[in-house]
């Protein structure tokens, strides 16, 4: 991704924070086997101040959509404030494989990180050491074996929304840790890319405004799916 790529991505500015539509596939951090991160082209986002923005938040690697992201240390201390109190709205989209019991819910599964062989970690639902994580969920439409549903994560842990659909018994499509990996490939290179997309966000950061709002369109390679099931794109 090019510095203008990222740039146009933008969604939302004002002189506290950035709301950007984070590609799929891009580590917001660098990881320890290098390769391309988003916080190396934040010099791009300054716009002008003295410094580049910082992240407010964090989306999975494989995670598209609203991604949060502070120009000053104070506004990233409201931010931070904000999150840390369950008061930014988040939105979801994810098609998942199969359904869940009941067309809308509630999914109040602690969870907890535990180690393992293959993957280094994972989260995992333990409801006596876990820390609160609570999800809700509507279906938005369904094609075959496939399910779109809208997610609203009251809390935010690590994979939260990926573990709690898995624990329903629809994991997200593509997800190779708590799903399939994919509809009949049995994962590896074949495999679909993850199918969750942070949709739209809203945060209250002005005291007598209205909430800071973005909506980012989902990724091209969720949009087969998507129509599948009924979306329309705009």
């Amino acid at each position: 991704m090019t510095p203008e790529e990222l740039q146009a991505r933008v969604l939302y500015r004002d002189g506290a924070m950035l709301i950007i539509d984070k590609p799929a596939g891009i580590p917001v951090h660098a990881g320890p086997g290098g390769g391309e991160d988003l916080e190396a082209l934040f010099d791009a986002l300054r716009f002008g101040l003295a410094r580049p923005p910082a992240l407010a938040h964090r989306l999975d690697r494989d995670t598209s959509g609203c991604l949060v992201l502070g120009r000053q240390p104070k506004a990233l201390r409201r931010l931070a404030r904000l999150f840390s109190d369950g008061r930014v709205e988040k939105t979801y989209w994810a098609v998942v494989e199969g359904a869940p019991d009941k067309p809308s819910g509630t999914i109040n599964l602690p969870l907890a990180k535990t180690s393992t062989k293959k993957a280094g970690w994972r989260m995992v639902a333990d409801k006596a050491a876990g820390k609160p994580a609570v999800t809700t969920y509507r279906t938005l439409g369904r094609s075959g074996g496939l399910t779109w549903l809208e997610l609203r994560p009251k809390t935010g842990r690590t994979h939260q929304i990926r573990v709690h659909c898995a624990e329903i018994g629809c994991p997200v499509l593509g997800d190779p840790v708590y799903g399939t990996g994919g509809v009949g490939s049995g994962g590896g290179a074949d495999a679909p890319p993850l199918h969750l997309h942070s949709r739209a966000i809203s945060l209250p950061l002005y005291a007598g405004k209205d909430p800071v709002t973005a909506t980012a369109d989902p990724p091209d390679h969720m949009h087969a799916a998507l129509r599948a099931c009924g979306w329309e794109a705009a």
